[in-house]
């Protein structure tokens, strides 16, 4: 289960970010992850639970933005959904794509302090 490592890695960054910002304590880490990043969301949410204890992000949420994976067409400018498992050939105009433009993100998109 790499998620833990990820869930780890998280609440790591996000108390940085967090210090940085001169926040003592932070209720909630929102992440952008990507149909094609290989994370299981429950499984990240599930792994932050149990990493979070004994940091400053012990009572945070973790919110999970899930981004589909969408492949670019430049001959028919066509954007369109790669879908999982991930297929690359444009609906449009039947032909192969290599331009892929969203669906591998891991990020963490924001972090909400605790009301003061």
């Amino acid at each position: 289960m790499h998620e833990l490592s990820i869930a780890t890695a998280i609440i790591e960054r996000a108390g940085e970010l967090a210090r940085a910002d001169g926040t003592a304590a932070v209720s909630a880490v929102t992440v952008r992850v990507g149909e094609l990043a290989g994370v299981v969301p429950d499984a990240l949410g599930f792994a932050f639970e149990v990493a979070r204890d004994g940091t400053a992000l012990a009572g945070a949420r973790l919110v999970v933005e899930q981004v589909p994976a969408q492949a670019w067409c430049g001959p028919c400018a066509e954007e369109f959904a790669v879908g999982m498992p991930p297929f690359f050939w444009c609906p449009r105009c039947d032909r192969p794509s290599s331009d892929l433009r969203s669906g591998r993100e891991l990020e963490i998109a924001g972090i909400e302090p605790v009301p003061t």
